[in-house]
């Protein structure tokens, strides 16, 4: 698997994800109904599988790795969708938990 198809699974994992939650968070904290509820939970069982399509089969390695770009993708999408201001701790905390993702991912091994 390409580095890049790899990068590419993990965003759709995490805009799966963190969406399905804000979704549930909409219908529930918003008052917005089982609607968006329903569709949160679907987005969340998308990201399920979403994660096992990763060429590494250590499932503990990927779920790891996605928790970095979890956390990335949570303060970008607070930021893009409910105009969240990060401050300088949250862009490095973010930027430490992405080079965690490329040394448990990426990093070369001797299999």
């Amino acid at each position: 698997m390409t580095v890049l198809r790899s990068v590419l699974l993990f965003l759709l994992a995490a805009l799966l994800e963190i969406g399905g939650a804000w979704l549930v968070w909409q219908g529930t904290r918003e008052h917005r109904g089982w609607a968006w509820i329903g569709a949160g939970v679907l987005a969340l069982g998308a990201y399920g599988f979403v994660a096992t399509l990763q060429d590494d089969a250590n499932f503990g390695r990927i779920l790891a790795a996605y928790g970095g770009v979890f956390v990335a993708g949570s303060l970008a999408w607070g930021m893009v969708v409910d105009g969240y201001r990060p401050d300088r701790y949250d862009v490095v905390g973010a930027l430490v938990c992405l080079a965690g993702v490329a040394v448990i991912m990426y990093a070369p091994r001797g299999h």
